[in-house]
Parts: C-alpha cells; sequence; structure tokens
C-alpha cells in the first residue's frame, strides 16, 4: 500500500445547529502526509470540523480544500477519505475480511484484487489470521483493527479518526494509538484526528489544534503547546498546573518569591494567576518551607501536594524513589521554567477572562 497524502485548508468555516455556533471563521491547514489533532473538551466543535471535512456536515459558510481542490459542495464519496469512528460499525453477518473488502466492492474492484488488498491491510493491522471471523469473534480492540483496516484498504490520501480508541481499555488504547501512528508514517497519509485526550494527542500528533468555542486558540507541536502555551486556556487544559497568585512585570512574573519568564506575550503588568507546572518545582533541602498532605505512587513518578505556611497547596512531580510521608516538613523549590499567566480584573480576585481562580491542581478538563 502506498498512498501519498493531500493537503487538507479549511478556510474561514462557520457552522450553526439551531442558531447556536458550532464553528465560527474556523481556519485550518494540514500540510500533505501530517498529523493533526484536534484537541479540546465536549462541544468545542472538534467533531463538527471533522465530520466538514467528510461531507458529513453541510457548512454555512467558507471552504474546504482537499490537494488543491475545493470539495465544499462535493459529497463524500467523492472526497477520497478513509474515516474511522468510535463505533465499530463492522457489518455483523460479514467475516472481517469482507468488511475490509466492503469499500472496494462498491468501487467494482475485480474479487481477485479486493482480496489481496484486504488481506494486505489486515497484515498492516496484525489481524492476517483473523480473516474469517465474525465481529462477534472478535474483541473490542480487533473490532477497531478491522475499522481501520477498511478505512485503509481503499488507499485514501486524507484519513479521519474521530475518538477512534474511547471505547477501548487502557491496555488495548495504548497499543493500538502506538500502531495508529506507525502506519500513519510507513504510508504518509495525511491525517486528522479527533479527541478529548489531551496524552493521546501529545502522544500522536505532529501538530495539536487545541479548540475552543468553535475556534483554534493555538495550534503547534506538542513540546510547544505543553511547554509554551500562548493563553490561560491552554496552559489549563494541556496538562496539570497548580493555579496561583503572581505579579507580572515586563515579560516577567514574581511568583514564591522568584522571578519567572512568561511563555504568554501580551501580559499587562500586575496581578495576575500563573499556571506553574509540577515538574516546575521539586523537593529541595533549602527554600520554601511546606508541609506534606498527600503523596501518591504513579509508578515512574510521584506526585506530591505540599501545604504552604500561608496555606497555599501546591502539587509537586519528582521521582519516586524520594517518598515523604504525610506530615512531613519540606523544602520547594522553583526550576525557573517559563510559565504562561493570565491577567486579573483590578482589585478583584478574577481571572480577566472568567471566573474566580484557586490555587488548587487542574486536570485536562478543567
Amino acid at each position: 500500500m502506498s498512498p501519498s497524502g493531500a493537503g487538507v485548508v479549511l478556510a474561514n468555516i462557520a457552522k450553526s445547529f439551531g442558531g447556536l455556533p458550532a464553528l465560527h471563521n474556523f481556519s485550518l491547514d494540514v500540510r500533505p502526509g501530517e498529523f493533526v489533532a484536534l484537541l479540546g473538551p465536549s462541544g468545542c466543535g472538534k467533531t463538527t470540523a471533522l465530520r466538514s471535512v467528510a461531507g458529513l456536515e453541510a457548512i454555512d459558510s467558507g471552504s474546504i480544500i482537499i490537494d488543491g481542490v475545493d470539495v465544499t459542495w462535493q459529497p463524500t464519496s467523492r472526497r477520497d477519505l478513509g474515516m474511522v469512528f468510535q463505533s465499530y460499525s463492522l457489518f455483523p453477518h460479514m467475516t472481517a475480511g469482507q468488511n475490509v473488502e466492503f469499500g472496494l466492492q462498491m468501487r467494482k474492484v475485480a474479487p481477485a484484487e479486493r482480496q489481496s488488498r484486504a488481506a494486505e491491510a489486515l497484515e498492516m493491522v496484525g489481524l492476517s489470521d483473523y480473516g474469517d471471523r465474525f465481529a462477534h469473534e472478535l474483541s473490542g480492540g480487533q473490532q477497531q483493527r478491522v475499522a481501520l483496516a477498511r478505512a485503509l484498504v481503499t488507499r485514501p490520501r486524507v484519513l479521519l479518526l474521530d475518538e477512534p480508541l474511547s471505547a477501548l481499555d487502557a491496555k488495548v488504547r495504548l497499543q493500538l494509538r502506538d500502531e495508529i501512528k506507525r502506519i500513519q508514517t510507513e504510508l504518509g497519509i495525511t491525517t486528522l484526528f479527533v479527541t478529548h485526550d489531551q496524552e493521546e494527542a501529545l502522544a500522536v500528533a505532529d501538530r495539536v489544534a487545541v479548540m475552543r468555542a468553535g475556534g483554534i486558540e493555538q495550534i503547534g507541536t506538542p513540546e510547544e503547546l505543553y511547554g509554551r502555551p500562548a493563553t490561560p486556556f491552554v496552559a489549563e487544559f494541556v496538562g496539570l498546573s497548580n493555579r496561583i497568585d503572581g505579579v507580572a512585570d515586563a515579560g516577567t512574573v514574581r511568583v514564591l518569591g522568584q522571578t519567572l519568564p512568561i511563555s504568554n506575550a501580551d501580559t499587562p503588568n500586575g496581578p495576575v494567576k500563573v499556571f506553574l507546572r509540577p515538574e516546575d518545582l521539586r523537593l529541595a533541602t533549602s527554600g520554601i518551607s511546606a508541609t506534606v498532605v498527600l503523596s501518591s505512587f504513579l509508578g515512574s513518578l510521584r506526585r506530591t501536594r505540599v501545604e504552604l505556611q500561608d496555606g497555599t497547596t501546591l502539587s509537586i512531580q519528582h521521582s519516586a524513589r524520594e517518598r515523604p510521608a504525610i506530615g512531613d516538613p519540606v523544602h520547594i523549590e522553583l526550576t525557573g521554567a517559563p510559565v504562561a499567566v493570565e491577567a486579573m480584573v483590578p482589585g478583584d480576585d478574577v481571572p480577566a477572562g472568567g471566573a474566580a481562580a484557586q490555587p488548587v491542581d487542574v486536570s485536562e478538563n478543567g
């Protein structure tokens, strides 16, 4: 199998449902052979964007370009796409091999070639010996592999993946995630991958587009998003952060007695909320005094929550070899890494962008 990826351009897309905007001035340029993840909370518009590329949703305005051709009003069948969704949608009365062949049959490919290409696709996803099995004879992970083979067998130049791993258990999910990335790299298929799982997006994508309210908040490499978030929303959504008070001044921020560079631009001077990553704090022999209130073993690392003398609580990520106990007095220090900040409304404890901030950890779901 040797498909070559096609560039995909979404230009100023708008889409509403019942008068409520799902996408607003949405633009994205995906390079040929690139793997781009659309990451965001439920309702941010990521699946609508993917379905618009597929031709499954008619957009209100804007244009969709695939390999230089405007396909905005073309039907799905003319867009040369492969699609894999959260539900496997295998035909229960067909074997795995027959399911994979189905798209080729619709394209009137000769039986001998259909069987050969289906066998090749099943081998690619590690199911060479499962072609004669029906869906009910396969595990969930195996069924999703068949769905992936079915999408690949037509040799599409663009692959669309909509939460394809969310119904699988953790171990199978990890294996299939790595398998999808391997196959995508081998074949050079341009891939759009929708997920709400930030770890998944960071692990497989060349670039990640973090979406919010129908638009892209920031797009960049996983390293750029995590290390240099452009907005407080990205800092809060991607990874864990301690959210604490600081004072910004000329591109730096004073927090916990130390001056740090600010990663997001155009921050006005004055009170801010600082997003401090747990790994940008460490246990030390001297520094800021604190007391351990919780310590969790996470395998290769440990995450410890401490309380400072003023009542502020912080999470620290450190080596699992360090084993502080609840109630232990400890010292912490900052590594000096850049941080994202959010401006505060003068005279209030409310960020300029929203609700009151608290000095607690936040996860990918806020």
